[in-house]
């Protein structure tokens, strides 16, 4: 039986500094799908479609407002996955932000889509799990 003698890295395995980033990247991926998603829905509810629920009670405000606070933080959380992809550390603390204020907009946007609102609501959940755990480590030279 023969050894190898090349490095561990070198063998397919991975480096210890690569731990979590599979966690980045998926976490980069799903605020880009928020942000899109979010995008899509605001516009949606500024336009008054006929895809939310009739007669819904918001906490506060209307559909139109709701709407226009969806295509805003669906913009920047756009840009927050580019700059995740790009491992700045602004980009970490955006995605914690705009993760973090997708998660409370979704709880208060329940009455419009239920189920979708719980479930993206998990997806945050998963973000900022993973760039509290895995965002902040330095890279290895």
């Amino acid at each position: 039986m023969a050894t190898s003698s090349a490095p561990r890295s070198q063998a397919g395995y991975r480096e210890a500094g690569d731990e979590g980033s599979g966690w980045v990247s998926f976490a980069g991926v799903m605020i880009a799908i928020l942000g899109t998603m979010n995008v899509i829905y605001g516009i949606a509810a500024i336009d008054d479609a006929n895809v939310f629920v009739g007669n819904a009670h918001f906490v506060f405000s209307d559909l139109k407002t709701w709407g226009w606070i969806l295509v805003i933080v669906g913009a920047v959380q756009f840009v927050a996955a580019f700059s995740i992809w790009n491992q700045t550390t602004w980009g970490r603390w955006i995605g914690l932000g705009t993760a973090g204020i997708n998660a409370i907009l979704q709880l208060l946007w329940m009455p419009a889509f239920p189920f979708l609102s719980l479930a993206l609501f998990a997806v945050d959940v998963l973000i900022i799990y993973a760039l509290i755990a895995y965002g902040g480590r330095p890279r290895v030279a």
